[in-house]
């Protein structure tokens, strides 16, 4: 038997702010960043996503939009440890899930995205989450979109 696992995408504010002193300290030490080495952007985040379980089959993406915007959430691959290296952008994993409510848009209408693309990044996080505990992302917010004005979850099929 398998129940449904809504899992919350949580912003880790802490490590969002030693990605931003990263670039803040090259910017003000005139340096270049590593060969290969992804800096934050300013319109970035970092999230979090904590599996309970290991063993998932991934349901749906429930995001919410308050306002007119665009979402794009880009996974990080397990061979980074945010502690203890830069990100690099081969650590970046595809296809990126991209999210958007356009103008126009009634404010009870769903968040439209590329669905096969979301539906198999949704696969890919469930593949990893079989040898993870923990998951990192990039969230990047455009087009009026912003931290506050997202509400963004997924759920998974787990076996009891």
């Amino acid at each position: 038997m398998s129940t449904e696992l809504e899992l919350p995408f949580r912003q880790d504010t802490q490590l969002t702010e030693v990605m931003r002193l990263r670039v803040q300290s090259l910017q003000q030490r005139g340096q270049k960043r590593q060969d290969g080495e992804r800096l934050l952007l300013p319109n970035e985040a970092v999230y979090r996503l904590d599996f309970s379980k290991q063993s998932l089959g991934f349901l749906r993406w429930t995001v919410g939009l308050a306002q007119t915007g665009r979402l794009s959430i880009t996974a990080i691959s397990q061979l980074w440890t945010p502690d203890l290296t830069n990100l690099m952008t081969r650590q970046l994993l595809e296809p990126v899930g991209v999210f958007w409510r356009a103008p126009g848009d009634a404010s009870d209408a769903p968040v439209q995205c590329y669905e096969a693309d979301a539906h198999e990044f949704g696969e890919r996080i469930a593949e990893l989450a079989t040898v993870r505990k923990a998951m990192y992302f990039l969230f990047a917010y455009a087009d009026g979109c912003s931290p506050q004005s997202v509400d963004c979850s997924i759920t998974f099929t787990a076996d009891c």
